[in-house]
């Protein structure tokens, strides 16, 4: 990838707060219409994938997203796809006719998001790859976090977990169909496999990163190398889940460090309860808040302020692209997601998790 220097999120969310308008009424359902006064004119559209792979998108970018829409004004309708790439592709057909002048989505796999874009393109709307980059695809702009550095900074969160020791690896990566899995595998082999100790003794992706499926290939591995395994590399906290599930089953939960992604709740309480080693936030605040921007900014008729570009080898072009910076969470800075506004503490401080929060100094 090239890039210069990565947003800052609060310029991001300070610009964000300069396009509001007058207030907007919410009209129900996924969408809802802009006031009068210094709105943008035009509608945006934002597809989400799916509520299976990642609890963020509904619980954590839709409502970041509605409340960048509604404070800047303008037009907005954002739905989920349910990963369902024709389900994504009839969305995106109701938009366009609909009348959106900017289109954003998160592909469930590069060449049904291409052709959603180059039919898009073709009815002269703009489109934006959200948080996944569209190879083959025509977006105008791509935001996301660094993606290869969030892999490397699982690969040294994981190194930091298993200390300096002969280990054994299993890697438990993202779909095969999602870009960002590739390069967050990659930017973790490029810290770990630097590291004659540590050895790759299976590894596989997991379709669509469906949870369910994560357990059964797990179990798979973890039976084929006969349990010996003393860190695994799970792509995302959902995956890691899965993971823990089967380490508990042979009581080697807490033993055995596993990484995520996400900061979700359920892997925030893992790392508390020290049967996750790490996971990693990408503030969905942050990243909705660039998107807005960029979305708003196109709806004027302006092109959104690149941070650098992302090479498309598929495309043959490089993209201009936004690029966020992730943040590595363990045990010691887990307040830090709640400090951002990203989760609320009592969310994550329910039941058993109530005393380890206090522990953590979290209230």
């Amino acid at each position: 990838m090239k890039r210069t220097r990565n947003l800052v999120l609060v310029t991001l969310m300070g610009a964000s707060l300069a396009l509001s308008a007058c207030g907007s009424s919410d009209s129900g359902g996924s969408g809802g219409s802009g006031g009068s006064g210094g709105a943008a004119k035009g509608k945006i559209g934002v597809i989400l994938p799916d509520t299976k792979s990642s609890v963020r998108w509904e619980s954590a970018d839709k409502p970041a997203l509605e409340a960048a829409f509604k404070k800047a004004g303008v037009e907005y309708s954002v739905q989920n796809a349910e990963g369902d790439a024709d389900k994504m592709a009839t969305i995106a057909d109701g938009m366009i006719t609909d009348g959106v002048t900017v289109l954003a989505i998160v592909n469930l796999d590069s060449d049904s998001g291409a052709a959603i874009e180059a039919k898009a393109k073709k009815q002269g709307v703009k489109t934006i790859d959200y948080d996944r980059l569209t190879l083959g695809g025509s977006a105008d702009v791509y935001i996301s976090y660094d993606n290869s550095k969030v892999g490397a900074l699982q690969g040294e969160g994981l190194a930091k977990c298993l200390g300096k020791k002969p280990s054994n690896i299993i890697y438990l990566n993202g779909s095969p169909t999602d870009n960002n899995a590739t390069l967050f595998s990659q930017g973790a082999h490029s810290v770990l496999d630097k590291d004659t100790e540590y050895k790759n003794v299976a590894e596989q992706a997991v379709p669509d990163w469906d949870n369910d499926k994560a357990v059964t290939i797990f179990e798979q591995l973890y039976t084929k190398v006969n349990g010996k395994v003393d860190g695994v590399y799970a792509a995302n906290d959902g995956l890691a889940g899965g993971v823990i599930s089967i380490l508990k089953k042979n009581g080697q939960a807490g033993k055995v460090p596993v990484t995520g992604q996400d900061a979700s709740v359920e892997g925030l309480q893992n790392i508390l309860s020290g049967t996750q080693c790490m996971t990693i936030q990408k503030s969905a605040t942050g990243q909705a808040g660039a998107l807005a921007e960029a979305a708003i900014a196109m709806v004027k008729g302006n092109k959104p302020a690149a941070t650098g570009t992302v090479k498309d080898d598929t495309g043959k072009r490089d993209v201009p692209a936004i690029l966020l910076d992730p943040v590595a969470i363990d045990k010691s800075n887990v307040k830090a997601v709640i400090d951002a506004g990203d989760m609320k503490a009592s969310d994550l401080c329910t039941g058993q998790f109530a005393k380890q929060c206090a522990d953590a100094g979290i209230s």
